[in-house]
């Protein structure tokens, strides 16, 4: 689906909004992120600066390609969760269903109902390379199972009720340039 952006959201789609976070129609947010083999000194920068990169962006998630690094990492902080940082991660289980809107950092003002799993058991590697399995359920399965569609070049809008696609401002009302 190919995303055209009305004119009074394109402030959000400029470099200086957020500068860090790459928007559609990047290749790269189309692209499949490869492993991490072994994590180094560089993938825990990259860990931390997406940590600041979310946080700045008020964001509940946020995966490498969203960052023009096609790496298999995301960090989550859904509600009042810790921001928590995932390396490979994968959903080795879902279960049950919910309907809920999403939005993307990479594609600012659109939002729409999206079916996810209810529950999810997602296996990853944490910063210091230990396997971890978590079980999610609720807004923090939605945010993680959104994370990974990341990695594998997803976009909500690929799973979206096109029927609940809309436009909002994300700060409430738009940015006037003075």
């Amino acid at each position: 689906m190919e995303i055209v952006v009305p004119d009074e959201f394109k402030y959000l789609y400029e470099r200086a909004h957020t500068p860090h976070i790459v928007k559609v129609p990047e290749k790269v947010l189309r692209s499949k992120a490869t492993e991490i083999s072994k994590i180094s000194k560089k993938t825990l920068d990259l860990l931390d600066s997406m940590t600041r990169i979310m946080k700045d962006a008020n964001g509940v998630g946020l995966a490498a390609p969203q960052v023009g690094v096609l790496q298999r990492i995301i960090v989550i902080a859904p509600m009042d969760m810790k921001p928590t940082p995932l390396v490979n991660p994968k959903i080795v289980q879902g279960e049950g269903e919910q309907i809920g809107v999403e939005g993307c950092l990479s594609i600012p003002g659109l939002y729409g109902d999206v079916k996810r799993y209810q529950f999810v058991e997602v296996e990853a590697q944490d910063r210091k390379g230990r396997r971890l399995t978590l079980e999610m359920e609720g807004m923090v399965a939605r945010v993680v199972q959104h994370e990974i569609d990341h990695l594998d070049g997803v976009l909500f809008t690929d799973k979206v009720d096109i029927a609940t696609l809309h436009w909002a401002h994300p700060e409430g009302e738009p940015q006037v340039a003075e």
